[in-house]
């Protein structure tokens, strides 16, 4: 497998969290995709999560898709129904319709190995996995040398994962961070929001008022947020992706492969992976949108140092 820049990345779900359409929609790829994973499947969908190099979508009905890079059955879905998806570099996480989870891929440092309980939204980290609860405390599980698991306590709406580092948003609206914070990714800004997303060294928040604010590693002006409202957001390897209000899209940050050169029109949903993006096309009615923000499930899988 080749190296990129010795990083995979991280699942990221529609909106580096969800969305969720009433009509369902269809999907579209761009960027890198050597092992399929701009190669979207037909059929109408209500949520994606765009992994390092393999994407997870909850189809209408409520079953699963994997496809893309698939060397430890991350793309190997459960049968059943589900209500939300979401993937680290090399596992695949969700949530059953009776609010239980589900793991598979790989399992090296527990990531896979789901807690009991009930749950209304789960995100992933390269090899740590995030969860709410219905009571809306949180859980992590998986690896934890930087602390990434180490949830704080309360109650919360929203959840992300980045590469050593997690990201909440409290019922509150404020943001927390914890885990590694080298570039000061963890290291959240004041104010209220609505929706987070965690890239490998950088973070992005979506304010209730509808701006954006990036912080953490900028080497490839990954947070430098564009003016304007948008609805939802989502961090890739090294750049990131916005849906305005509009619905139109916008790019930043790296664009090695094209991630960033994002395709004309209106969208429901975006979701960005290592080098890779996905977008869901938009419902009928845009009122019957329900955004839950990016960090719902978490960004995607790097490759990590060798231990």
């Amino acid at each position: 497998m080749r190296n990129v820049r010795t990083v995979l990345f991280v699942c990221v779900i529609a909106l580096v969290g969800l969305s969720v359409g009433a009509e369902g929609q269809t999907l579209v790829g761009w960027g890198y995709n050597d092992y399929g994973q701009t190669n979207v499947p037909s059929g109408t969908f209500n949520a994606i999560a765009a992994c390092g190099y393999h994407n997870l979508g909850l189809r209408t009905d409520g079953t699963l898709v994997g496809w893309g890079y698939n060397e430890y059955g991350q793309t190997n879905v459960p049968s059943g129904t589900f209500t939300a998806v979401a993937g680290g570099r090399y596992h695949s996480l969700a949530i059953r319709t009776d609010g239980t989870l589900v793991g598979w891929g790989a399992n090296w440092w527990g990531e896979t190995t789901v807690p009991s309980g009930t749950f209304s939204a789960v995100a992933a980290g390269v090899e740590h996995s995030l969860g709410i609860r219905t009571d809306g405390t949180l859980v992590g599980w998986g690896y934890n040398a930087e602390g990434q698991t180490n949830v704080p306590s309360g109650t919360f709406t929203a959840v992300a994962g980045g590469w050593d580092h997690s990201l909440g948003i409290r019922t509150d609206g404020t943001l927390v961070g914890w885990g590694s914070s080298w570039y000061g990714q963890a290291t959240v800004p004041s104010g209220t929001f609505k929706a987070v997303a965690g890239g490998v060294y950088h973070s992005l928040g979506l304010r209730t008022d509808g701006t954006l604010v990036g912080w953490g590693y900028n080497g490839y002006g990954q947070t430098n947020v564009p003016s304007g409202t948008f609805t939802a957001i989502a961090a890739g390897f090294v750049y990131s992706l916005g849906l305005r209000t509009d619905g139109t899209l916008v790019g930043w940050g790296d664009n090695a492969h094209g991630q960033t050169n994002v395709p004309s029109g209106t969208y429901a949903a975006i979701a960005a992976g290592g080098e890779h993006s996905l977008a869901m096309t938009p419902i009928p009615e845009p009122s019957s949108l329900l955004a839950l923000g990016a960090g719902l499930l978490g960004l995607a899988g790097f490759t990590r140092r060798r231990r």
